[in-house]
């Protein structure tokens, strides 16, 4: 009696008929991507994490030019302010990865137009926020800590600054104006895909003024100085995205006339 062989394991199939990747492997190429970006994540945690006090040293010197001192008033509250900047330098760490990872899955889905606006923006996009970021640290938070130690001038009040409001304040402007910043790129990428004209923009110059002194009295101290900090820089960064927006559009209109 003859010994039949074993049937060979089917070998599952991922794509369709067309070549194109299945629903299932592109959930598994969505996972894969993202353990990648959490791994890089964890490592970041843990490298922030050992370099976090130069850090916390390096924010408080600021404060500490004007006049400010630093405490911290329950145990565990230097502790979390280290696993909030640790969690941040993760991020930036493996911004570049996770930027990476998400062109990677997209692309094969994009059009060139759709994959170069995708690409431009990402890098454009970091290199913005980043520059507001230094913008705030320079610039804004100095003017502010200067102008809010001056009230205590006149009176005998020390100001003694819990860690973590400190450290949530200056999170609060980085982040601002770091998305802020992130206007001329926006307006860019709406033009050359068509979603925006730079008419629009001029058009709603008058109410964007207006919201934007409105956004400004929200996210600062209640005074008209620091309003006004806020307020001119983003005014100044809507008439930079209006003038790219009308390059972009004469250059799209100048290509679409020559095809």
């Amino acid at each position: 009696m003859s010994r039949r062989s074993s049937p060979l394991p089917m070998k599952k199939k991922t794509d369709t008929a067309d070549g194109s990747m299945s629903l299932s492997g592109h959930l598994r190429e969505l996972r894969n991507r993202i353990l990648v970006v959490l791994a890089v994540f964890v490592v970041g945690v843990v490298v922030c994490f050992s370099s976090a006090a130069p850090v916390v040293e390096l924010l408080t010197g600021l404060g500490e030019d004007f006049g400010y001192q630093f405490v911290y008033i329950r145990p565990q509250e230097l502790l979390m302010v280290y696993f909030t900047i640790s969690l941040l330098g993760a991020f930036a760490l493996s911004l570049p990865v996770t930027a990476y990872e998400i062109f990677s899955f997209c692309s094969p889905g994009l059009k060139q137009l759709e994959k170069s606006m995708m690409l431009l923006g990402m890098i454009f996009g970091t290199v913005f926020f980043v520059v507001g970021v230094l913008f705030a640290y320079f610039i804004t938070v100095p003017f502010m800590l200067r102008f809010l130690i001056s009230f205590s001038s006149d009176v005998a009040v020390t100001a003694s600054i819990s860690i973590q409001e400190y450290m949530s304040f200056l999170l609060m402007v980085f982040t601002i104006f770091g998305v802020i910043f992130e206007l001329p790129v926006l307006s860019v990428i709406l033009t050359a895909l068509g979603v925006v004209r730079p008419s629009w923009l001029v058009k709603a110059r008058r109410p964007m003024i207006v919201a934007i002194f409105f956004v400004a009295a929200i996210i600062t101290p209640p005074d008209i100085v620091s309003q006004i900090m806020v307020a001119i820089p983003i005014i100044a960064l809507y008439e930079f995205s209006i003038l790219l927006s009308r390059l972009v559009y004469k250059a799209k209109r100048k290509k679409e006339a020559e095809a």
